[in-house]
């Protein structure tokens, strides 16, 4: 049978082009009809409903924004539910609660199919370029049977038990990202609001032993304020009230994380939920402008008599 792909979105999009450009059989949906003509021009075939590619694929995968949206395509809680899983193996790749995911296998399995959690580190970029790094959680059989699949995709993938174990582990990752990100936003506002030359910041990070893929990628966003999507600050939003939940129901401090929960919430309320995770940036520009500058910026300098 048929690999289904349902999500089409800024990371599923180039997911599934990489498995279709692959030779993978591909059949794919998205709720927004228009983001499938890439898929179709790779050879993918394209559903008519989420029913359609369960129909018609053995193994589908799912990209999706949330658990509202994992439920409607797979019609929980209503008769489709059995009949679209019983057979089939559920790969379950987006970011939801531990409890959900958990709940999810249980609800699949007593239906008659398989549930494998595989979520993936990185963001457009690496998507497109087949370089994420997935997790896996699930039985051993169903999860042996995914891996070939997602060597399309990832350029590493690593079992990490029993589920909710991927989306537990994707957690400490996302953990590491939000802070590393919002670190060097913060630099880069504390460079800039001095007046020092942010490229050169920019030059003695990369040269430094803090240097890494995400710090090169995204300082250089910071220095041209290139706010396009790779991971938008909306998803970075909820991806963080995730991870902050569940440290609250294991009692475990967060202070870092919870610091970057308000500065992510401030920059979606101010209208930059749709930029990529660098619009951090703003909030701290917003509350920087309520109190004076440390030093005159350069600009206010050539003012001055």
């Amino acid at each position: 049978m048929s690999v289904g792909f349902i999500g089409l979105g800024t990371m599923g999009e180039p997911m599934a082009l990489n498995l279709a450009r692959a030779g993978t059989a591909l059949v794919v949906w998205n709720r927004t009809p228009g983001r499938v003509e890439a898929l179709r021009a790779a050879g993918a075939e394209v559903a008519a409903s989420p029913a359609d590619v369960f129909a018609r694929a053995g193994t589908v995968f799912l990209m999706l924004a949330d658990e509202a949206a994992v439920d409607a395509v797979l019609g929980r809680g209503t008769p489709d539910f059995a009949a679209r899983v019983a057979g089939r193996t559920v790969v379950h790749m987006g970011t939801t609660s531990a409890e959900y995911s958990a709940g999810l296998q249980d609800a699949v399995r007593a239906a008659g199919g398989r549930y494998v959690e595989a979520p993936v580190s990185g963001s457009r970029i690496p998507a497109e370029r087949a370089e994420l790094v997935g997790m896996t959680a699930g039985d051993a059989d169903a999860v042996a049977a995914v891996r070939p699949l997602l060597a399309g995709m990832c350029r590493q993938t690593f079992d990490c038990g029993p589920v909710p174990g991927a989306l537990l582990m994707k957690f400490s990752v996302n953990l590491f990202l939000i802070t590393l990100v919002t670190g060097l936003a913060e630099a880069f506002h504390f460079a800039d609001r001095y007046g020092l030359d942010r490229r050169l910041l920019r030059d003695v990070l990369d040269a430094g032993p803090m240097a890494s893929a995400v710090s090169r990628v995204k300082g250089a966003k910071l220095l041209a304020r290139d706010f396009t999507v790779q991971a938008a600050a909306t998803n970075v939003l909820e991806n963080n009230r995730l991870i902050a939940e569940a440290a609250r129901k294991a009692g475990l401090a967060s202070p870092l994380l919870d610091l970057c929960h308000a500065l992510y919430g401030e920059a979606v309320e101010q209208g930059y939920g749709a930029e990529d995770m660098v619009a951090v940036l703003h909030a701290l520009e917003a509350r920087t402008d309520g109190a004076p500058s440390p030093v005159p910026r350069p600009e206010e300098q050539a003012r001055r008599p």
